[in-house]
């Protein structure tokens, strides 16, 4: 692991707004925030936003910002992206924003059900040959159930023509209610200050002439939920930027 990499762990040890919870120490702990994080992490009342793969966290840092009566969690695996926008929260002083590391696949561990708002799903890897992998699947959704309010909401943004279609499929399958739905977030004349946020991974798809996808959806709390066919749908024809090497998750001391 190089040196600038070691630095940046080492200094998110002691940021304020970063939590850091691989597996093992979540099995054998439990998460202490878990039901709490207004009343003992935020220390005020408000509701609470969570975004999954936030990457370098320009996303939460963004909506913290345009929305300061919200509560707003950045959540990734990769420790040296986190810590851009955790430095800037912590530069700035922001204290309506906080970034989670740890593995989206516990995610319903660190939340009781009803806490959590509105969930955002940044520019995920589409995961084309692994449904169990992808994070608008209905293996996440019911875990997302796991966190969310009854008919919380649930918005994706992403560059993959394949994950939009395929996601889009599931929630009509399924009857759930759309809210938002472009294939051309910026063509369409849809796009708000919100929806305009730009991370750094939209950015590099923007740069390749791809279009930004949006769909935002309710998730109710009951109800079977059942994956679409997807045979037919045409797989995206190139590929994502390489993601999460387990080897890159030091242990961590508690906060």
């Amino acid at each position: 692991m190089g040196k600038n990499k070691l630095k940046k762990f080492a200094e998110m040890r002691d940021f304020a707004c970063t939590l850091q919870y691989p597996r093992e120490e979540l099995i054998k702990n439990g998460f202490p925030y878990r039901g709490s994080w207004n009343a003992e992490f935020f220390k005020r009342e408000a509701p609470i936003v969570v975004e999954l793969g936030c990457g370098k966290g320009e996303y939460t840092v963004g909506l913290a910002k345009s929305d300061a009566t919200r509560n707003y969690i950045g959540v990734d695996i990769k420790g040296a992206r986190i810590w851009r926008g955790a430095k800037t929260v912590e530069e700035e002083g922001i204290t309506n924003a906080a970034f989670l590391r740890a593995e989206i696949e516990n995610i319903d561990k660190f939340f009781e059900p009803g806490e959590v708002e509105e969930i955002w799903v940044t520019f995920p890897d589409p995961q084309m040959k692994k449904t169990r992998k992808r994070l608008t699947s209905t293996r996440f959704l019911n875990l997302y159930r796991g966190m969310l309010r009854d008919n919380g909401i649930v918005n994706l943004k992403t560059d993959s023509p394949f994950l939009y279609e395929y996601t889009r499929r599931m929630v009509k399958l399924n009857n759930l209610e759309i809210l938002a739905d472009t294939d051309d977030l910026y063509g369409s004349g849809q796009a708000d200050p919100v929806t305009s946020i730009k991370t750094f991974y939209e950015q590099q798809w923007l740069s390749r002439g791809k279009k930004i996808k949006l769909l935002s959806f309710r998730l109710p709390a009951e109800g079977e939920l059942v994956e679409p066919e997807i045979d037919d749908i045409e797989r995206d024809d190139y590929h994502a930027v390489p993601r999460f090497n387990p080897s890159e998750f030091p242990p961590q001391d508690k906060p």
